[in-house]
């Protein structure tokens, strides 16, 4: 017999019918969950996760605690290599990996004209436009690398030298370009454009304020008339005339705004540029702050190299791929840079001598001195490096015309020297290193001696059965 005594009997609960917290109560207690010991926040954890059955496996995504301050500091741990696939995990993860991004190169301009690149990549200050600025076929597997830029090209579709200039895109579009980026990237540090205007430059000064490095090619006169804008540039790279590629001009005229617009310059590079003693008087008496200048395949007038007295603060002085250094070095016999510390001379023409002597006079200073690659530098070139009287440091590569006695008759009056190093110099033996250039082997503070590359890479080799001129693998039967 039953009865009903009124009350509702009390079934059980599953727990999974349980409520649950929601997110945004674990959001509103996430600073308390932080701040808690390791072994307080795992059990707060486990009482927070709901029961799991058997057939499901998932867990909560315990990273939507955290805020993104904290997510973006714990991404930046993980090595740059890495990071792109943590943009394929969520959305949220999507975007925090777009605001680490500092540096980017452009090679489709439609993406930065469309303002995807700016809402992608908010925070970036390194933005090369080069390659996005030419019209490439996207489906190309033809890349074209030059020293100066590298692009991709299809087949058959360009029939001229000048395809690169006649690709371009054209100024007004590089205008827009810049006004978009530069809206977005206020922050913007470095900037590399090419075929931009006087109007584009003024547009990049005025929201660009931070600017501090500059790289314009296919440069001209009239664009730097724009570049005084810019007040706190440090760091300038002016690309010309490039053989191949395109043709433009930076006479003295060019120079002369460059120095009166940029006074505050520490490091300038002319690349293919014209112009000649008036514009480097010019740029040393204004740019006061200049300590490096790197001329690469210039066009410069004869006398060019006597305006280098001017820069009275200049420390280092690059030449690279000079085929001819100065016409009329005459002028320079008289003249030095005191401060210059350091003469770099790559892929140079070293082959007349009164120009050689005229520069070695001009930088009789430095204290460091690299011959990399450069052409005609024999015993006779190089006996005019005793001009040089406090080397400190040599660098020697690919020099194939110096010998050993050629080499010991100069290093051995540096009483200064202390950094040797020798690579790549065929006619520099081994065996004829004499008794006294071994004593000084043995005093220098760094010695790296690697005259002959295939010597070294012969005993390098021994004892492993590589180089046995096939005797391992053609054995007669």
């Amino acid at each position: 017999m039953s009865y009903n005594t009124g009350k509702k009997e009390s079934s059980p609960v599953s727990p999974l019918k349980k409520r649950r917290a929601s997110w945004s109560e674990l959001w509103v207690n996430h600073h308390q969950l932080l701040s808690s010991s390791p072994l307080d926040l795992a059990a707060k954890f486990q009482s927070l996760t709901p029961p799991i059955s058997k057939s499901k496996t998932l867990l909560p995504d315990f990273t939507l605690l955290l805020p993104d301050l904290i997510l973006i500091r714990v991404i930046e741990k993980i090595p740059k290599s890495q990071r792109k696939n943590l943009s394929l995990v969520c959305k949220r993860w999507f975007k925090l990996h777009g605001r680490l991004v500092r540096s980017l190169k452009v090679s489709d301009w439609e993406f930065l004209a469309s303002g995807r690149l700016i809402s992608r990549f908010p925070n970036l200050d390194t933005v090369d436009l080069v390659s996005g600025c030419l019209i490439s076929p996207p489906n190309s597997g033809i890349l074209v690398n030059h020293r100066i830029v590298s692009f991709t090209v299809g087949v058959g579709s360009y029939q001229s030298w000048s395809f690169f200039e006649e690709n371009l895109l054209s100024v007004d579009i590089v205008e827009r370009g810049l006004k978009a980026l530069t809206g977005g990237c206020s922050n913007l540090r470095k900037l590399v454009v090419t075929n931009t205007s006087e109007l584009g430059l003024l547009n990049v000064a005025e929201e660009c304020s931070r600017l501090q490095e500059l790289e314009l090619h296919k440069c001209s006169d009239s664009v730097l008339l724009g570049i005084g804008a810019f007040e706190n540039l440090q760091i300038l790279r002016l690309v010309g005339n490039v053989d191949g590629l395109y043709n433009s001009l930076v006479s003295d005229i060019g120079l002369m705004i460059l120095a009166q617009g940029c006074k505050r310059l520490v490091k300038l590079e002319l690349v293919g540029c014209e112009g000649g003693f008036d514009g480097i008087k010019e740029i040393g008496e204004c740019c006061q702050m200049l300590e490096e200048l790197t001329v690469c395949d210039h066009k410069m007038e004869s006398g060019w190299l006597g305006g280098l007295r001017y820069c009275e603060n200049l420390k280092t002085l690059k030449l690279v791929s000079c085929k001819k250094i100065d016409n009329d070095p005459d002028e320079c016999l008289s003249c030095c840079c005191p401060a210059l510390e350091r003469l770099h001379l790559e892929k140079c023409q070293l082959r007349d001598k009164n120009t050689v002597k005229a520069l070695f006079k001009m930088c009789e200073a430095a204290r460091e001195i690299v011959f990399q690659d450069c052409w005609g530098l024999d015993n006779d070139i190089f006996s005019l490096a005793m001009a040089f009287g406090r080397v400190k440091l040599l660098y020697l590569e690919g020099c194939s015309l110096l010998t050993t006695s050629g080499l010991e008759s100069v290093i051995l009056h540096w009483h200064e020297l202390e950094h040797l190093k020798v690579v790549s110099c065929k006619n520099i033996k081994d065996s004829e290193v004499s008794p006294s250039l071994s004593a000084l082997f043995s005093a220098l503070v760094e010695l790296q001696w690697r005259p002959d590359t295939r010597s070294h890479l012969s005993s390098s080799l021994t004892g492993t059965g590589i180089g046995g001129k096939g005797g391992k693998f053609f054995k007669k039967t």
